[in-house]
This record gives structure tokens, sequence and C-alpha cells, in this order.
């Protein structure tokens, strides 16, 4: 077994044997049920999955906002606590 728990270390040998099963036309499924290898596996070794890493999604995060955006933003905020701190002492309720 390699260095990672779970994953198993196949002889060259049979790496060579899939692979040439795979160019003479069997499919990477037949082949997996027949040797008990994951498709994944199996895939690999063929040459079929990219091995470029993955750019990682964009979750949607909004742009940075500008000094004048923030400075807007907390003006709007201070006014409305003004107004709520007026409401509070109009109903008498501090």
């Amino acid at each position: 077994m390699s260095g990672i728990k779970g994953m198993k270390h196949y002889p060259a040998s049979i790496k060579n044997e899939i692979y040439s099963k795979y160019i003479s036309g069997q499919n990477v499924s037949s082949l997996s049920k027949e040797y008990g290898i994951s498709r994944y596996a199996i895939q690999q070794w063929c040459g079929l999955l990219k091995s470029e890493p993955k750019i990682p999604k964009h979750r949607g995060r909004k742009p940075a906002k500008t000094l004048q955006e923030y400075k807007y933003e907390n003006k709007r905020l201070k006014m409305e606590n003004e107004l709520l701190r007026d409401f509070l002492s109009l109903t008498e309720r501090k």
C-alpha cells in the first residue's frame, strides 16, 4: 500500500495489461468489473483524465467596495441609527 490510507499500489504489469485491453477496444466499466479496480484509476492510467488543476468555483462574492461606498454606507447607517433613537425617545422606550 502507498502512504495514503486506502489507496492501493498496482504493479506496472497490471497497468500495462489493462491499458492494452483498453486500446484494443474494451471499455473502462468492463475492465473495472473484471479486475476489481475503480474506473477512476483505470481512466487515470489510460490518460482519459485531465491532469490540469481545476479552477475553484466562484462562490458569488461581491466585488470589493471602494472607500467612497464605505463612507456613504457608514453615513446612511448613522442616519438610520439617529432616526431609530428619535423614534424610541418619542415612544419613551429607552
